[in-house]
Parts: C-alpha cells; structure tokens; sequence
C-alpha cells in the first residue's frame, strides 16, 4: 500500500498548480506545504491576473481565494469555465468561511473542493493530492480513448480495404459458377453439378459476408451516406416482399404482404431502408421452420410510419436479448436449414435504421416466434 502511495505520488511531480490570492503569507504558507511534493507552482493576486497567466501557465489545478480586491472568487471562476469549458482546470477554494451557503455558492460556480483557513498542512497536501490523480486519471482515460478511437478506425479501413479486394474475386467465382450450372461450356455430369453448386452456394455466402463488412466499415468509419427522399414505405416493401418470396418457396415459406391503399410515405434513402427491409424479411424465412409464413406489415400513427415483420421461429431467448443488434453477436437459436449467419445483418439494420432518426426493436410474439419492428418519423 505505501509502495502504491510513493508511486502515485512520484507521478504528481511536476504537476502545475495556479495560486490566486492577494494575502502574501497565505501564498508562502501554500507555497511552503505544496513545495516539497514536487509540484510547479504560480501565483495570481488577483481573478484578473489569474485569467491573464492561465493560458501560458496552463494549470493542472488552480487554488482560488474566494475573497480578492476586483473580481471576487466565485466570479473568477464562472469566468474561466466560460473561457476555457471543459478543459478548464478543476478549482478548489481557499475560504476562511465554512458555512454551507458559501460552500454551496462555490460548488455551484464550479468548484470542486474548498480549503478553509487557517491551513492544516497534512489536509492540504491530502485534498490536492486527490483532485491531482482525478485530473492525473481522466487525462489518462482521455488518451486511452483517444488510442481506441485511432486502433478503431484503423481497423475499419483494414476492413474496408480487404472486404472491398474480396468482393470483385468471389463475384467472379459465383458467376462462373452459374454460367457452368446452366450449361455453358457443355453438359456436366450429376456429380459436377453437385460439385458446381456448392462452388456457387458457397460463393454466394462469402460474398455475402464480405458485403456485410464492408457495410459496417463504411457505417463505422462515419461514411454512411443517407439520401433522403419522400417514398411510399408500402411500395418499397411490396418490391421486398416479391424478390423474397422467390427465396423462401425453396424452404417452402410464404412471405405475406397486404399493402394498404394509403401507406405512409416517408423521407428516406430508398436503396439504404430496402436493405434494412430485405434483412429482416431474409432473417424471418431462415429461422422460420420450412412450410413457416412470414407476415409483413405496415402502419401508420399521427408521426410515424411502422412495418414489422412476424416469423414463426423459436423467438429470441430472454438471456440473449442484449445481444441483438450487435456487431458479430450470434443468438443460440440457429437457421432451421443450415443457412449461414455472419452476426452482422441486425446490427447493420439498426444503424441504417439510426441514421433515418428512426427506432428498431424485437419482441416475441405470444404463442411462437418474433415481431421485428421498424419506426421511422413522417415528414413534416
């Protein structure tokens, strides 16, 4: 523990501290207690002059007279909060006054602590010593942040990069794939189709992957560009709902829409919510049982335009629900036909959805499966 205490201490060293106030000996008395634990110290007579040295001094901690000739402490200190926000240095007061009113006043102008006189050295040295490792603590959490948010955009570019280098290749092998399946080159026996198929499905899934990254590269990195125009939200999703009942007949599942005559138009980028739309439906129809109908719907409120889609799977686990909407987050339950899932198609989904000003959510449904639901805002 006094191990822990010497090395704590041993990083204050050289730490600047600003004293403001216009009695000498309280400055030798401070100057005298603070000397030798190694801080860098400066003195202020006045709230004026103190505002005046703060830039070129630029304090770790600055000691405030609450009692000055001019601007009086309180006012000194409202003045560099203003100046300087939240970079300001954190301020204690010196007051000779211990009554709760002044003490509230101080904390109220933005103080942190307050000394009161006559000076007790060992108490000094241990307030001091205590706003320096807070301001010591969250200069470090500031720089660790900092570091996170470099390591975090490097490795969005990295995978930007790479998902991009992938994506011309694997389009390539898909369609060469689909031109040797449909006979192109000559007819292929039974076992090289079967060969060729999996060439394609797995192609197909790679690909998939790939674009998912990239989506979330582009997202994360703060590149996503929404363009919002005014579409009617049934029409999108009717588009949806044809492309992917195509898919879902080879599982045997329906994907039902009754669009309503006055669908709610929205402001949206159509290209951007189409994917989000897509998503949920492809994710309904994979961890649906085959033979399973999947229901799409759209509503409209005095603010909002809604579509949710309803499956027929096993729900989400209550033990698990934290996990939804996050990046590479996989939930127990599993495609009822061996479909791949990379973990990132919800997670993409709620920040298309975020950028619209708009709220996802899933709940289960009473008696079997998932409600997914979309609100975004009507145009004013």
């Amino acid at each position: 523990m006094e191990s822990l205490l010497q090395s704590q201490s041993a990083d204050l060293r050289g730490r600047k501290i600003l004293i403001v106030d216009d009695d000498r000996l309280n400055l030798r008395i401070l100057s005298g207690i603070l000397k030798s634990e190694g801080y860098e110290l400066a003195h202020a007579e006045s709230g004026e002059r103190a505002m005046e040295i703060y830039d070129s001094f630029q304090p770790d901690l600055i000691l405030l007279d609450v009692v000055m000739p001019g601007i009086n402490g309180f006012e000194t200190c409202r003045a560099l909060k203003r100046l300087h926000g939240d970079n300001c240095a954190p301020i204690v007061f010196i007051t000779a006054k211990n009554e709760s009113d002044d003490v509230v006043e101080g904390l109220t102008a933005g103080g942190v602590d307050y000394l009161p006189k006559p000076f007790q050295a060992k108490e000094v040295v241990a307030r001091i010593r205590t706003h320096l490792q807070n301001q010591l603590l969250a200069e470090q959490q500031k720089s660790l942040v900092e570091q996170l948010s470099k390591a975090n955009a490097a490795k969005n570019r990295f995978l930007g990069m790479a998902a991009h280098d992938l994506r011309n290749p694997l389009a390539s092998i898909r369609g060469l794939a689909e031109f040797l399946r449909e006979g192109t080159v000559g007819q292929l026996t039974p076992d090289q189709l079967d060969l060729i198929e999996t060439i394609h499905t797995a192609s197909q899934s790679m690909l998939e992957m790939v674009n998912e990254l990239l989506d979330v590269a582009t997202i994360e990195s703060g590149e996503l560009k929404i363009n919002p125009e005014k579409h009617s939200l049934s029409d999108l999703i009717e588009k949806s709902v044809y492309l992917s009942n195509i898919d879902a007949a080879k599982k045997g599942t329906h994907v039902t829409f009754a669009p309503s005559g006055n669908g709610p138009y929205v402001c949206i980028d159509a290209a951007k919510m189409q994917q989000v739309v897509d998503n949920l439906i492809s994710n309904a129809v994979k961890f649906s049982p085959p033979g399973s109908t999947v229901t799409v719907e759209v509503q409209r409120t005095s603010t909002t335009g809604v579509f949710s889609v309803k499956d027929q799977g096993p729900g989400i686990p209550n033990d698990e629900r934290d996990k939804l909407f996050k990046d590479f987050s996989r939930l127990s339950v599993r495609p009822t036909a061996g479909e791949t899932s990379t973990g990132l198609g919800l997670a993409i989904c709620r920040k298309i959805v975020d950028a619209h000003h708009g709220s996802i959510a899933a709940e289960n449904l009473p008696n079997r499966g998932c409600e997914f639901r979309v609100t975004l805002p009507l145009p004013p």
